[in-house]
């Protein structure tokens, strides 16, 4: 099991969290919630590393 520290913020017009990987292109997304931003940021690492 590999472990990556992503950046996160939260948009204050939109409420929306959105994160990001450092140095590892593509690996980015966003959410209502942190648990929202959280399983998307897994799932998007997980297909990134698979290709």
């Amino acid at each position: 099991m590999r472990t990556f520290s992503a950046i996160v913020e939260r948009d204050s017009d939109t409420n929306l969290y959105f994160g990001y990987v450092p140095g590892f292109p593509g690996a980015h997304s966003q959410g209502e919630t942190w648990d929202e931003l959280h399983k998307n940021l897994r799932e998007v690492i997980e297909m990134l590393l698979e290709n």
